[in-house]
């Protein structure tokens, strides 16, 4: 089993959603998160510049059988790129076990 976290574009969150689920990925946590990027430029805005250091995204946890790992990946790749600096990073570490706790089900099964 593999964890999948992406920290993507708020605005790419709804195509990374619906991508997700087309390749059966069925549940998945989301939230808010605010970050520190690699960009240090200002951008202007209608004439008033902020800052970008502070970055709003969303951040998606999945935890995939190893079965799943790459149409994961592949969906989120292709849902959530525009090409622009920003579109995000995706991280895959292995999980050891997980137990579904009204079964008792452990495993690939308790996904």
């Amino acid at each position: 089993m593999k964890k999948v976290e992406a920290i993507i574009r708020k605005s790419a969150f709804d195509d990374v959603k619906e991508a997700l689920l087309a390749v059966e990925v069925t549940f998945f946590t989301y939230w808010d998160v605010t970050g520190v990027g690699n960009e240090k430029i200002g951008h202007v805005y209608r004439g008033v510049e902020y800052s970008s250091t502070d970055i709003q995204r969303r951040k998606i946890s999945i935890v995939v059988s190893d079965e799943f790992l790459e149409r994961t990946i592949k969906a989120i790749m292709d849902s959530a790129s525009t090409g622009k600096v920003g579109d995000g990073k995706i991280f895959v570490s292995e999980v050891n076990e997980a137990y579904r706790i009204r079964t008792n089900e452990r495993g690939n099964s308790a996904l």
